[in-house]
């Protein structure tokens, strides 16, 4: 459907993209993940059109588009800034594409309305202007514009970031039904980790104008290719001294070179005993309650471990407590000296 190939892109000397490729399938929601500056979005702009690079090459459908203006690539595009007409009804925002397409006002007043109450705006609102709607709502306009007119791309650039919490989390549910509902193949920007585990099908994990992964969420967390990815991506522990020492005479084949991490919820409070886990001791430090699951911060020797525990009501472990904590060499994800993992 889309394929991005050995893309460089540059801004006078310096180089912002080096040899990006990717695939996205049709149909699929794909991510770019990556922190601020890693080149994720000028990744975005240059597939939309608004960055020509200085190498390779951009293809819709197997069609070159590199130079292809933007209005004519057929991609529907979300700012994260929403870039809406703040003066202008929400109704003709929504019309905006399709008047500049010159299509006939029956046929714009029939799309715009079966578009609104796909994306859950009222008649009423529809007579609003934008500026006196909230931000959920104006985020619901954005992408009824971009939908509209049937594109068969959808790019949408941290359209979440500028909405409180709770609404972040309640639209993107709502963001990745939609997404199902049409079928069409959607790029998404973020930085947010949660975000893009819980919306995509694939994620290709961006660092400083290279992709260091591209994989499901599962294989992303459970089995990050790289170390960048590993500290990235989730929360984790960096293990050192005795405590990886003590891993590594239970796991001959890990080296002496490699780093190892263990993610929170690999690490078990007070277990019974499993076969081949090695356990040690330590006291609570700190407690944080989230409701489903519990974390704790354990001193074992000279190192802090995160802990995450399901909370089955049954038990709390308070700052002070001894505790024995469980640990699987097989849970493991090691690095060696030239990047490489061992997820």
């Amino acid at each position: 459907m889309i394929r991005l190939e050995n893309i460089v892109v540059k801004f006078g000397d310096f180089t912002a993209l080096r040899n990006i490729s990717v695939h996205v399938r049709e149909g699929e929601f794909f991510t770019f993940l990556g922190p601020s500056g890693c080149g994720k979005t000028t990744t975005l702009r240059t597939l939309t059109g608004f960055l020509q690079p200085a190498q390779g090459r951009v293809l819709v459908k197997g069609r070159d588009v590199t130079h292809v203006p933007i209005e004519e690539r057929g991609i529907g595009i979300v700012f994260q800034s929403y870039a809406l007409f703040p003066t202008m009804t929400v109704y003709d925002n929504i019309a905006f594409g399709l008047k500049v397409r010159k299509l006939k006002k029956a046929e714009i007043d029939r799309k715009v309305r079966a578009m609104a109450e796909k994306v859950e705006l009222t008649p009423e609102q529809l007579k609003k202007a934008v500026a006196q709607l909230s931000g959920g709502q104006q985020q619901r306009v954005a992408i009824a514009r971009a939908l509209v007119t049937d594109p068969a791309i959808i790019c949408l650039d941290e359209p979440l970031s500028n909405l409180d919490a709770k609404l972040r989390v309640q639209l993107r549910q709502e963001l990745k039904q939609m997404q199902r509902e049409f079928g069409i193949t959607s790029i998404y920007v973020t930085h947010d980790q949660e975000e893009a585990l819980t919306l995509s099908d694939r994620i290709a994990v961006f660092n400083k104008g290279v992709i260091e992964q591209i994989g499901t969420p599962n294989e992303i967390y459970n089995h990050s290719a790289t170390e960048f990815v590993c500290n990235f991506i989730g929360d984790i522990n960096p293990l050192s001294g005795p405590l990886l020492d003590r891993l590594r005479a239970a796991a001959p084949s890990l080296s002496p070179k490699e780093h190892g991490y263990l993610r929170l919820e690999r690490i078990h409070v007070n277990a019974p005993e499993t076969a081949g886990a090695v356990t040690v001791e330590g006291v609570v430090e700190a407690e944080e309650y989230y409701g489903l699951y519990i974390k704790y911060t354990v001193r074992v020797g000279e190192q802090r471990l995160k802990v995450v525990e399901k909370n089955d009501g049954s038990r709390l472990f308070a700052p002070g407590e001894a505790v024995t904590l469980s640990l699987r060499p097989a849970d493991l994800m090691r690095y060696g000296g030239e990047g490489g993992g061992t997820p």
